[in-house]
């Protein structure tokens, strides 16, 4: 049987042409982070199937890639159930693996911790556009930081780097966990149907007002508290200041702190914005992750129809690995989507060396080949880039394709200087 010569459904090659791009980019991203002060780890892209079936992922524990115990550990004969089976998955997201190693090396880390990850992660999603069962995600997280400093900073430097990208009229949406829970509190709901509450008003922006109420009501709920819930959200509609509306409407359902650091995260940075984004309080922000336990955000991009990155803080989730909590937040990029985004728009890298091609007839003396790369590596050191290649039969259409890659000049060596 013939091999097949196409990547496993959901995962995908990458040209040279968008290699460059995501060059370009991940160089970006890295730079700005940088200057914010965010230091590089890297974390093994295997996690203990333990670590990522703890019931903190949401949904994504249902898409993970699980991995077979390997060797004599490996019994079928005698497996009686998955955990006989299994031991390993491919990480779902960057957070969990971050945990576990903030929680391994806490001790040799500053505090607080600012870490820039990128790498690989792996989710059996049914794939889409700008969505593969593969694919980079690029996080900061500040650990060890109880303010809102930590909110402040994550979202200035993320989006100031979508700004250095060139992304403008973008939004950052933001809400609060407590704020989602003070809702469905005052609205009558019991504390153990919320998530439930939570999955249906996410979908607002889908199915819009009388969706949610409908999808509610065939789930069982009170038509009361679906009433009361739902007013809350037409009063939003026609509120100067949704913030100040809900604290006034919600009463000692929300303690005022919440309020007052929501507040205080919106005017700083407002404060210092560029006038490439909106920052939006948006109360149906839910984040699927289970494990947010106060902020969260997302980012918005007209361009993309949808959500292109997100993050929170989640505050719980290292006392889950140390049985000690830690304040926690993060921002991830949807570094695929950006890409999708600059690759649709004819994105070209700004500033790049000048391109040169060197063309070798066949049978070029030895004597001849060495002068060439004696002065290929001349114009390397002066800082451009060389390509030497043997000359096709087809020289047109050779240099046409060394043209797409971005070769402007074309030098050719003949083995008869005449030519």
């Amino acid at each position: 049987m013939a091999l097949s010569k196409k990547p496993v459904t959901g995962m995908k090659d990458i040209l040279p042409q968008e290699m460059q791009i995501r060059d370009y980019v991940i160089g970006v991203i890295k730079k700005t982070y940088g200057e914010f002060g965010f230091t590089s780890i890297e974390t093994p892209c295997v996690e203990n199937i333990e670590n990522l079936s703890n019931k903190q992922g949401g949904e994504n524990e249902k898409l993970i890639f699980k991995i077979l115990k390997r060797g004599e550990k490996l019994n079928l004969e005698t497996a009686e159930n998955e955990r006989d089976l299994v031991d390993g998955g491919l990480r779902y997201d960057l957070t969990v693996p971050l945990v576990r190693f903030f929680s391994n090396h806490a001790n040799e880390l500053p505090s607080p911790f600012k870490a820039l990850q990128m790498g690989n992660v792996w989710r059996a999603d049914r794939p889409q556009r700008g969505r593969y069962r593969q694919f980079m995600q690029c996080d900061i997280d500040i650990l060890g930081e109880p303010s809102n400093l930590a909110e402040i900073e994550l979202i200035l430097a993320t989006t100031t780097t979508l700004g250095r990208l060139g992304f403008k009229n973008f939004q950052i949406r933001i809400n609060e966990r407590r704020i989602l829970k003070a809702m469905a509190a005052y609205s009558g709901f019991d504390e153990t149907t919320y998530d439930s509450v939570f999955i249906t008003l996410d979908k607002m922006d889908k199915i819009g007002l009388e969706g949610v109420e409908t999808e509610l009501l065939e789930n069982g709920f009170h038509k009361e508290s679906v009433e009361k819930y739902l007013a809350l959200f037409k009063g939003l509609e026609t509120a100067d200041n949704g913030l100040e509306f809900l604290a006034e409407e919600l009463g000692d359902f929300l303690k005022e702190e919440v309020k007052v650091s929501l507040d205080e995260i919106m005017e700083s940075v407002r404060a210092t914005q560029n006038d490439c984004f909106e920052l939006v309080f948006d109360p149906t922000l839910v984040r699927g992750m289970s494990y947010y336990t106060g902020t969260i955000f997302e980012i918005a991009m007209p361009e993309f129809g949808g959500s292109c990155g997100g993050g929170g803080r989640y505050d719980k989730m290292v006392g889950k690995f140390t049985g000690n909590d830690v304040p926690a937040c993060g921002f991830s990029i949807g570094f695929e989507r950006i890409i999708l985004l600059l690759m649709e728009s004819g994105f070209k890298v700004p500033a790049q060396p000048e391109r040169i091609a060197y063309l070798l007839e066949k049978g070029l003396p030895s004597e001849e080949l060495c002068k060439v790369i004696c002065k290929a590596q001349e114009e390397r050191k002066a800082g451009r880039q060389v390509l030497v290649v043997r000359m096709n039969k087809n020289k047109k259409f050779q240099k046409e394709q060394l043209a797409k890659e971005g070769y402007d000049t074309f030098k050719e060596f003949y083995k008869n200087p005449l030519k």
